[in-house]
């Protein structure tokens, strides 16, 4: 699907122009959204905009990491927008120049369509051109960056204060979970981060010295994406080294619990092999009570030696 939204010189804003109106003199500057294109709607990048070979190929081949290329008057962005559910990425391609912006993507995007109607509810927002209405666009797919993280940092926080008596493998499954999520954030975060850093020290923009100070808003946001993105990097490493520290710590005290154990039976074993050797000239076989009194004699030991461990500490 293909649509249009045009700002003429006068001020007015007039949707859904065909294709063939949109570069007469009476327009100032538009917006065409190839929302979910057809094959044969996508050539129209090629046919119709005639835009560089390769920015072409770029909004084909997905999924491209977020950057910018400059093609004469025309400027391309690939951006990257999060699916709030699986975390994944959706590619959005910006040809911004003079007079128009086209954006492209193969998906629905509830952020461009947030853009797309920005633009028309406020009038100040037309005069300001393509460049702006690229903005609206970055501004919106940024937005929506923070409520994936915020989830991400509640998953933590519930793992970090169960009180269930969740197993400890199932709290390190969860941790390597919100690591595996945060990795994918991280892939799109970044990228755009350093995307970003370059459209605000660029010059090359159309009206982008006005407007910097729009682009140096989303770079704070982002930068401010970044250092939670590292703080619950942080956090689960932390929980990591807690659950494997926490782990180990049973693992020992169980050891040494097998450990006392089984140096209490040694001399009681040790007893039980003598006589049970039934050599014939063994006098204590004979006794009438010397079964008892063996008997007598190893649970003495043996409380003996649990008394001793107990003492030393090695049942704390």
């Amino acid at each position: 699907m293909i649509r249009t939204v045009a700002v003429t010189r006068s001020g007015e804003l007039v949707l859904d122009l065909p294709l063939q109106e949109l570069g007469g003199d009476s327009i100032d500057w538009y917006w065409v959204d190839f929302n979910n294109p057809t094959h044969e709607e996508a050539m129209l990048l090629d046919t119709h905009f005639h835009f560089h070979p390769l920015a072409v190929e770029d909004c084909f081949h997905l999924l491209q990491r977020p950057k910018m290329d400059h093609y004469e008057d025309v400027h391309f962005f690939v951006l990257h927008a999060i699916h709030p559910q699986t975390l994944e990425a959706d590619e959005v391609d910006l040809f911004v120049g003079p007079r128009f912006l086209v954006s492209f993507h193969f998906t629905e995007l509830k952020e461009v369509d947030d853009a797309w109607q920005k633009l028309q509810a406020e009038p100040d927002n037309w005069k300001r051109g393509s460049s702006f209405g690229a903005y609206l666009v970055m501004d919106m797919l940024v937005d929506e960056y923070f409520p994936c993280i915020h989830m991400l940092e509640d998953e933590m926080n519930d793992f970090d204060s169960d009180q269930t008596g969740t197993s400890i493998h199932a709290l390190m499954r969860g941790v390597f979970d919100i690591r595996s999520k945060l990795a994918h954030l991280r892939r799109t975060i970044i990228p755009m981060r350093d995307l970003l850093y370059r459209v605000v020290n660029s010059d090359k923009l159309p009206n982008e010295r006005e407007q910097k100070i729009y682009y140096a808003d989303i770079y704070d946001h982002l930068l401010k994406l970044a250092e939670m993105i590292d703080s619950i990097r942080d956090t689960t490493a932390d929980m990591r080294e807690n659950f494997i520290s926490l782990n180990s710590y049973r693992m020992n005290t169980i050891m040494k619990t097998l450990t006392v154990i089984t140096t209490i039976f040694m001399p009681l074993t040790f007893l039980a092999g003598i006589y049970g050797m039934n050599f014939d000239n063994m006098p204590e076989l004979h006794w009438h009570y010397g079964y008892f009194i063996v008997l007598l004699i190893m649970f003495g030991i043996g409380f003996a030696m649990y008394v001793w461990f107990k003492r030393k500490g090695w049942f704390d």
